[in-house]
């Protein structure tokens, strides 16, 4: 780990701020001078959209709603905030890279899909990561749980430790912990946190019935509550312990329980309900825990991202924003099982909206396919190869000339 630079706040309101000392309130003033990411270096080669397989079959009408919905986002954003990217990117890493893209969206909602397709390909140019992609999927679950510890509900879904704070390394990594003797180091694992280090702060959002749905919950990062009283509470990630994470998958093949082309979230959640007395020391092998926040969201959106806008099933993609800037639209070629369960061509274009833990490197990326039962089928089944394109936004003579704010129609 580098030197600590900077702490700074997630989305905080005045209220949680004021549960820290003046002191560290500096720290985090200090730290808007801090480098807003890490950057890395890819492979990438500039090809046309014919080098997109069935594009002109996409349906790109409905995607104009997504691009509105991340310039309404970068509009709030300074123009020269990052949104992360690798070196060798020629642009898109900056918001205002982004200026000419949103001010030349279509402003009636009967556009066609062709006038949608001829406003990616004259605002937006591919380029083809040269290493091979990997695809994973993720998804919100939706499990039973009370507000209120009591009968089967026994496990406790935790909210933030006031004391856990989250800062940048001098290479500009975040990392999570705390102060101890003037030290700053990863919170609790889950091995402490299971043995009850967090008991008796007053933390707890909700109880589950399981520590499998807990596990769960966490590695994919929201989730939707369904209360005894038909009621629904929504959850998000709220930070972790910063302690590293360890696929459990990875661990299970180690110990020889599953082969290496068995391990899907599927098989790992049955190996565990199926061996109770090994379940707790399995899981406690992936030091890493996730803390939640209440939010209240419609029920038919999905969870919000990273980038600060709700995921689209299918639609939105979390990325190694070391080397994928934010908000980029991503073309996407891999395949996915069908309803026969035979693996089939999936083409599509995506959006960089999200991070994941487990996302590191050129290609990589972890898919979110929604929620439900077919969501988490789909999620689950998820791991293939294939090639991913990434259309960077095309720079404008006002973007490059100016840094005033974005702005674009408001219909």
């Amino acid at each position: 780990m580098g030197a600590l630079l900077a702490m700074e706040w997630p989305s905080f309101g005045s209220a949680d701020m004021m549960r820290y000392s003046p002191l560290l309130a500096l720290v985090v003033l200090l730290s808007a001078c801090m480098p807003g990411v890490p950057s890395g270096d890819m492979d990438i080669h500039k090809v046309d959209f014919s080098h997109l397989s069935h594009w002109e079959q996409e349906q790109h009408q409905p995607l104009l709603g997504i691009v509105r919905t991340e310039c309404r986002r970068l509009t709030q954003l300074s123009p020269n905030a990052s949104l992360g990217g690798a070196t060798s990117l020629p642009y898109g890493r900056k918001v205002s890279d982004w200026a000419g893209a949103c001010r030349a969206l279509p402003s009636s909602e009967q556009t066609t899909s062709e006038e949608a397709r001829q406003y990616f390909e004259t605002w937006f140019q591919p380029y083809l990561i040269q290493d091979p992609a990997f695809y994973t999927g993720y998804y919100e679950p939706q499990v039973e749980a009370s507000l209120q510890r009591q009968g089967a509900y026994q496990y406790p879904l935790y909210r933030r430790p006031a004391d856990l704070l989250r800062g940048r390394t001098d290479t500009g990594a975040v990392v999570f912990g705390h102060w101890v003797n003037s030290v700053f180091q990863p919170y609790d694992d889950r091995a402490a946190i299971n043995a009850g280090a967090l008991n008796g702060k007053g933390l707890e959002i909700a109880w589950l019935k399981s520590p499998v749905d807990v596990f769960f919950l966490q590695l994919q990062g929201a989730g939707r509550l369904h209360l005894p009283d038909g009621k629904m509470m929504r959850v998000a990630y709220d930070g972790r312990n910063g302690q590293p994470y360890n696929p459990i998958g990875r661990v299970l093949v180690e110990r020889g329980a599953l082969k290496t082309g068995e391990v899907t979230a599927e098989s790992i959640r049955e190996w565990l309900q199926a061996h109770p007395q090994d379940m707790r020391s399995v899981m406690e092998k992936n030091p890493n825990y996730v803390f939640f926040r209440k939010v209240e969201r419609s029920p038919f959106e999905g969870p919000g991202g990273a980038l600060g806008i709700p995921l689209t099933p299918q639609r939105s993609l979390a990325i190694d924003r070391a080397l994928v800037p934010y908000a980029t639209p991503i073309w996407v070629e891999t395949s996915v099982k069908d309803q026969q369960g035979q693996m089939a061509p999936w083409e599509h274009l995506t959006f960089a909206q999200d991070v994941g833990t487990n996302i590191r490197g050129a290609g990589r990326a972890d898919l979110f396919t929604g929620w439900g039962e077919s969501a988490e089928a789909m999620a689950g089944d998820l791991k293939s190869p294939g090639r991913m394109i990434l259309l960077l936004p095309r720079p404008s003579a006002q973007s490059e000339e100016t840094s005033e704010a974005l702005d674009f129609p408001s219909k």
